[in-house]
């Protein structure tokens, strides 16, 4: 067996790992034997890399690509450990970017080996030459747009600019002018390539990239991070063909393929054109939120609330970003045994954009050693919050607002929420009166049944165990 044979068997195992890490992934109770198998069949793809370019016997190039490992593994490292878990999403959405870039790169790398007669491979050459340019003019593409679209996302998590989102004049026609450029220039650079027409097809895609992302709500930032997550996919998957790399393009398929339908499973659970977000709103007029005077807000302690438990037969938790920023995760956890120890039924209801990540909520309560059994999708507790004692809405916002079932006028009109309104008592931690991230009022806050508990969401519910 050569060292080039041994290494496409090694790709074989590392997409197969790849593949069971998607599988895992997909259930709570096998999550980390998930993140376990994709590290495994990542080593195994990297060493078999190696040792194919040290096959090649070009010492320093094996010498650089090592160093590269070596130093994006400790900043790896580093950014893991020292970020908090409210900050993964814009975390993630970074990382989509590094992929859309070093797609370009490739591309890019692809047409110059090519121009100074070196060819990137022996196939991209005479008949075959036309496909490669192809190859590279659609890798750059995404590649380019992948990579502007996730600083957008990132600048928008990170609240380093306003999440509302930018509406062009004929934003639309700017999007469909950019995807008609993209053909054109494709097939000038397939017939005719050359440095001009890939640079300006690299700004073209740019411009997208930056232009759909940023004419996106923050509401629906969640979807964008997975959309992302798909285009860093296809961005790999390309980058595959240009390199003759099968394992690059089969791990690119796989997280381009998944992402899409975690994208598209999302819109269904927000009630949301999958095509009008992944094409920046195309088509969708938002509605314009109104100052409504919704009255006066009735305000509870924690003791108070400690009582109010202390006689509820039923309790669900419907916990946002809030109760994330806080870190209160843990003394929810020591909340739900106290109560559970006192013959109280608690369920946890969590939204599908709760903690603007799928599946945040559910990573920060795993955290804390909340059962699997009582976290709840929306779709599953929806219907019980009418029977339930007491809602304790920790740090939520949007996720609650009754204004998305109510208000056709509202911006986030027909978004599907948690009806935490029609239980008998609603608890909302807060610390402030101000609106959530959609930039929305929420007129649960003024209602008969819901009293506010301001303040840092830990310190709050540690005093209401306490009064337990």
């Amino acid at each position: 067996m050569t060292l080039t044979t041994a290494a496409q068997a090694a790709y074989i195992v590392a997409a197969l790992l790849f593949i069971l890490s998607l599988a895992g992934l997909s259930r709570h109770e096998t999550a980390r034997s998930g993140v376990v198998s994709g590290v495994a069949g990542m080593v195994v793809a990297l060493a078999a890399t190696v040792a194919l370019a040290a096959d090649g016997g070009d010492t320093l190039a094996v010498a650089l690509l090592v160093a590269a490992m070596a130093i994006g593994a400790a900043v790896g490292l580093w950014r893991a450990r020292v970020v908090e878990m409210t900050a993964m999403p814009e975390l993630i959405a970074i990382l989509h970017s590094f992929v859309g870039l070093a797609a370009v790169l490739v591309g890019w790398n692809g047409f110059l080996q090519v121009e100074e007669g070196g060819a990137a491979r022996p196939e991209a050459a005479g008949s075959l030459l036309g496909i490669h340019h192809a190859e590279v003019s659609v890798g750059v593409f995404i590649g380019a747009l992948t990579f502007t679209g996730s600083v957008v996302a990132f600048l928008k998590l990170s609240a380093r600019i306003d999440a509302r989102p930018m509406t062009l004049p004929g934003k639309n026609y700017l999007n469909l002018g950019a995807l008609a450029a993209f053909a054109v220039l494709t097939v000038l650079f397939v017939a005719s390539p050359n440095l001009g027409l890939l640079v300006a097809l690299t700004v073209v895609a740019l411009s997208l990239g930056w232009h759909l992302v940023a004419s996106i709500g923050g509401g629906d930032m969640p979807v964008v991070v997975s959309m992302l997550n798909s285009y860093s996919g296809w961005a790999a998957a390309a980058s595959g063909f240009l390199l003759d790399n099968n394992l690059l393009i089969v791990t690119g398929a796989l997280v381009g393929s998944s992402g899409a339908y975690l994208s598209y499973i999302m819109c269904q659970a927000m009630n949301r054109s999958f095509l009008s977000v992944i094409a920046g709103g195309f088509g969708v007029e938002t509605g314009h939120a109104v100052d409504t005077d919704y009255g006066e807000h009735q305000e509870i302690t924690a003791g108070d609330t400690a009582e109010l438990l202390k006689d509820a037969k039923s309790v669900i938790i419907a916990p946002g970003y809030g109760m994330a920023v806080a870190q209160a995760q843990y003394p929810v956890a020591e909340l739900t045994r106290r109560l559970r120890d006192r013959g109280v039924e608690v369920r946890f209801g969590i939204h599908p954009v709760a903690g603007r990540l799928p599946g945040h909520m559910n990573v920060l309560l795993a955290e804390a050693k909340v059962p699997y059994d009582v976290v709840l999708e929306m779709d599953e507790i929806n219907d019980d919050f009418a029977g339930t004692s007491v809602v304790l809405v920790i740090g939520a916002n949007d996720t609650v607002n009754p204004a998305a079932v109510e208000d056709p006028g509202s911006p986030i009109a027909g978004m599907p929420v948690l009806r935490v309104w029609e239980a008998d008592r609603v608890v909302v931690f807060k610390r402030s009166m101000a609106t959530g991230y959609a930039g929305v009022q929420n007129p649960l806050f003024f209602r008969d049944n819901t009293r506010m508990l301001f303040g840092d969401a830990r310190q709050r519910v540690e005093e209401i165990v306490a009064a337990l």
